[in-house]
């Protein structure tokens, strides 16, 4: 029998309590799941895991998602972009424009733990 290895997704997030729900639900989807509390520092923690996909929010306090996009685009020339769902309590609209704008892969709005996993799956499979 083969076993395959699932994807890693890192959760980027500033509440804790959603890092924790949010790594619960995908870890019981079959991804691995890793987590970083705010924007500072991901980009280290981006390098170091080398995450298939990250869901990313959108409203951190100081940098935020969008803000952080940014900074990986522009200091990583030489490596491909990772995949990147923007993760936000916004209106759909605010995120397709953001989605259009960054150029990440798509976006998931906060609160619907099956959408979550259906967005995550299609992001993995592109």
């Amino acid at each position: 029998m083969r076993t395959s290895i699932p994807a890693h997704v890192l959760v980027i997030d500033d509440d804790e309590m959603l890092l924790l729900t949010t790594k619960g639900l995908l870890e019981g989807a079959g991804y691995e799941v890793s987590t970083h509390a705010g924007a500072f520092g991901a980009s280290s923690a981006i390098t170091r895991l080398r995450p298939d996909l990250i869901l990313l929010d959108v409203n951190m306090p100081g940098l935020s998602g969008l803000g952080l996009v940014e900074s990986l685009r522009a200091n990583s020339s030489h490596e491909p972009m990772p995949r990147i769902l923007l993760h936000s309590s916004n209106d759909a609209d605010q995120l397709r424009l953001a989605v259009q704008e960054t150029g990440v892969t798509g976006y998931v709005c906060k609160g619907d733990s099956s959408e979550l996993k259906t967005q995550v799956a299609a992001a993995l499979s592109r």
